[in-house]
């Protein structure tokens, strides 16, 4: 075959063309030029230097993508845009020997002979895609004078530092001043050939910060892969990031360390970073692209580790790029915030609660954070918890409330905050004791406990019409945040005339159509953040919010609303992407009370921001025929899919919380019809999101509809107290 039967589109598709005259933009750091040098390397005769000019400009410059990016002074980007620069291997060609194209007569474009770029045995030009057949080899005896400090004694060629492929992330990295000055010394430098180091090296070199032999170990071969034994089996990056040294980090990145490598303990170099507080080495290991989320053995991701310990600012950092793993719990049910609280970091407490730390959520022995503070006596951090509604009556698997802990733990503040705050002093663990069992009999803690305990007795017939706690999660566990139920009106028990299910189900043969195969899913990479999604095409558009799982509502028709297509399991997505909300369940706290006049209701137990997710409408599936059937219709909820057959949703024997939200003529919820793990568009889900701001206290409820007062206003009248009312027995 001869160049003739290589076509120009063959070239153009095939053939990686050099981008000598294209820049970076400049970089996002505050790097002071005055410690920048060239880093431009020259080869001659097998011997590399390295130009120690100054640099004026910090937009960085490479021959093509398969060399490292480079900071140049104004010489050395001359050159580079002259293409006098090797796209192979990185380096100038001033001296020495090297080959010469110049297909426009005045231009010369310089390569190695080993860095022709090979197309079906045919070699080519890598600066213009010209056949190299007609380049000539040209010598040059003497370098352009500048000021250069030799690299090595003869060795190959042309040794390359560069990484097999450049990270995406690296144009923002900052620039590494001198990375490959020589180091001084009054005895002779030895060749490379006459020192023959372990592979075990590499890992010893970046943790004691020898960047110099780092280089020259990279340059000789070294895996930077390399599992060290006895160090957890960690890789030389593990090392540097550990002790902090972001320059030999970035020269492993460089050279092809993997990023996301796991040590015996499941850690990655980012997690090894953020436990030592290197804040500038995680900061440069994040623009490189690592992985926030992962988790060690035990659970722990970074922010674990960082919350532990105590590091603010490599918290504070981390969330600023990847807020949703606030709430992450390890093996333990611990969340990062619960780790702070234990180890009383009162400032990344209080930074945690600013950035939506969920201070409910239980552990696997069902403590909240409260327990926690109450056992380590930091006052200070259980009000922090108190102010963001932790809840004071939570109990763990022991029956142990806050007030327990801290008395048997004898922290007098805390008894004393906890008492002020209402905690009940008769409440009895698994073992049949109160707070004053627990504790040490004449102690402060005792006298306090034992002189509320006469006060509260005293008073126990004018507070026996408070509310009582009637249950401390009617879901049994089944949601991820437990829901009490109080009643403070009358002596009605806590409802047990249902059984609480997260999921619909089925109690007759129903033919829903959940064929993996059938389902439509995007092929997104990233966080499904794109308009090009193809879940969100269905939707219309992607409605939830990136950062916080809210649903824009602002666009939303009201009356009719779009319906929502999540990600699916045959999606190639993370399980973590932005378009998974609903299918993820309740995270609202809410409350089962009882109303004055409506029977039971929900109520919010935090402020909600408007457009989240607050709950299913959760029931037995049920044809329209069925529902005719059934005497009590109290718990229906049409479907109205508008294709095939009518069902409803009937939540009398089965049923979620929704069962018990009320109908408000000035509602603050909007029901949405959902997909997640099927598309049968006969079968939505149906989701409650929140259509204007709620408080904390405020009954939630969303309107039955004109259809459902049409037929019941026969019978009882809505009893919402809204002056906007339509429906009660007076509105005619």
């Amino acid at each position: 075959m001869n160049y003739a039967e290589v076509t120009e589109t063959d070239l153009a598709e095939e053939l990686p063309l050099c981008c000598c005259r294209m820049e970076t933009p400049r970089s996002g750091g505050n790097v002071s030029t005055l410690d920048q040098s060239c880093m431009a390397m020259e080869s001659m005769d097998g011997m590399l230097v390295r130009c120690q000019r100054r640099v004026k400009k910090q937009e960085m410059m490479r021959p093509s993508n398969t060399v490292h990016l480079l900071i140049l002074c104004e010489d050395h980007r001359a050159g580079m845009v002259k293409h006098h620069c090797c796209p192979g291997c990185g380096l100038f060609c001033r001296a020495g020997t090297f080959m010469e194209c110049r297909p426009y007569g005045s231009i010369s474009h310089r390569f190695h002979r080993d860095c022709a770029s090979i197309l079906r045995d045919l070699r080519f030009c890598p600066h213009c895609g010209e056949d190299a057949s007609g380049a000539m080899e040209v010598t040059v005896s003497k370098a352009d004078p500048s000021p250069s400090v030799p690299r090595s004694n003869p060795g190959p060629a042309h040794p390359v530092v560069a990484p097999v492929a450049t990270l995406p992330s690296v144009p923002t990295t900052p620039a590494v001043p001198q990375i490959l000055r020589a180091k001084k010394t009054s005895e002779p430098q030895r060749s490379r050939d006459e020192i023959k180091y372990p592979p075990r090296q590499l890992y010893i070199s970046a943790k004691e910060g020898e960047l110099q032999k780092v280089v020259h170990l990279l340059v000789d071969g070294k895996d930077p892969n390399f599992l060290m034994d006895g160090q957890n089996k960690g890789t030389p990056l593990h090392a540097a990031a550990a002790e902090g040294h972001q320059e030999i980090c970035h020269m492993l990145v460089q050279a092809g360390a993997n990023l996301d490598m796991f040590d015996e303990q499941q850690r990655t170099p980012l997690m090894a970073a953020c436990e030592n507080s290197h804040l500038d080495t995680v900061k440069y290991l994040l623009r490189a692209g690592a992985v926030v989320g992962h988790k060690d053995i035990i659970g722990f991701t970074c922010l674990h580790l960082a919350a532990k310990l105590g590091h603010c600012d490599i918290v504070h950092h981390l969330l600023s790029k990847a807020s949703k793993y606030v709430n992450c719990q390890d093996d333990g049910g611990w969340t990062p915030i619960t780790w702070a609280v234990e180890y009383k970091h009162k400032e990344l407490v209080q930074l945690l609660l600013a950035r939506g730390a969920d201070v409910n959520i239980r552990d696997k022995e069902e403590n909240v954070c409260l327990h926690w503070a109450a056992l380590s006596g930091c006052d200070d951090v259980a009000l922090a918890l108190l102010e963001a509604r932790c809840d004071l009556n939570a109990v763990n698997v022991h029956g142990d409330s806050v007030l327990h802990v801290a008395a048997r733990e004898n922290h007098l503040e805390c008894v004393m905050l906890f008492l002020s705050r209402g905690a009940d002093i008769n409440q009895k663990n698994k073992e049949r004791e109160t707070a004053l069992d627990c504790c040490v009999y004449g102690s402060k803690v005792w006298t306090a406990l034992n002189t509320n305990k006469k006060l509260t007795d005293a008073r126990r017939g004018r507070d026996s019409h408070g509310e009582r706690v009637l249950s401390r999660d009617i879901s049994r566990g089944y949601e991820a945040v437990p829901i009490t139920c109080v009643n403070g009106v009358d002596s009605e028990p806590s409802p047990d005339n249902f059984k609480y299910i997260p999921d619909n189900c089925v109690t007759s043969p129903l033919n829903i159509d959940r064929d993996i195969t059938h389902l439509q899913h995007c092929s997104c990479t990233d966080d499904c953040s794109s308009s090009t999604c193809m879940c969100g095409q269905l939707s219309l558009q992607c409605w939830y919010d990136n950062m916080d799982g809210n649903c824009n509502l602002a666009d939303f028709c009201q009356r009719e609303p779009p319906v929502l297509f999540e990600c699916n399991h045959a999606c190639s997505c993370w399980r973590t992407c932005r378009n998974r909300v609903v299918q993820n369940g309740l995270r609202a706290r809410l409350q089962l009370f009882r109303t004055q006049k409506m029977g039971w209701g929900v109520r919010a137990m935090q402020d909600i921001p408007q457009g989240t997710f607050i709950c299913e409408y959760v029931g037995e599936i049920i044809t329209d025929a069925e529902a005719d059937k059934r005497e009590n219709d109290s718990f229906l909820f049409t479907l109205e899919n508008k294709v095939g057959d009518v069902h409803c949703i009937d939540a009398r024997l089965f049923g979620n919380i929704g069962r018990f939200i009320n109908h408000l003529c000035e509602p603050n919820l909007l029901a949405v019809r959902v997909f997640t793990m099927h598309q049968d568009l006969r079968f939505p889900r149906i989701a409650f999101f929140s259509s204007k701001s709620i408080k904390a206290g405020d009954q939630i409820g969303f309107d039955y509809g004109d259809h459902y007062w049409r037929v019941k206003s026969k019978y009882f009248s809505c009893q919402c107290g809204s002056f906007k009312c339509c429906q009660s027995a007076g509105s005619g």
